[in-house]
């Protein structure tokens, strides 16, 4: 079962609580019985391996005369 923070509007108690994911979230504080609300915290992203960018956004090159234009000298 997950592990839900909860934090009070009144009081700003935080307190956390151990739910199903099918239960109803809480609405009470337990410590001053004003209004509790779910917190939401955002997952970290990291990415891992060798170069990110290469392997998503092609294998082309940065030449602008790759794409059979000459390229004048002059």
């Amino acid at each position: 079962m997950p592990i839900y923070e909860y934090e009070c509007s009144l009081c700003h108690f935080r307190f956390e609580r151990r739910q199903g994911f099918d239960e109803a979230a809480m609405s009470d504080c337990p410590q001053c019985g004003g209004k509790a609300y779910r917190l939401l915290h955002p997952v970290p992203i990291i990415y891992k391996g060798s170069g990110f960018y290469t392997t998503d956004y092609g294998s082309g090159s940065s030449n602008p005369g790759k794409k059979g234009e000459a390229k004048e000298e002059g």
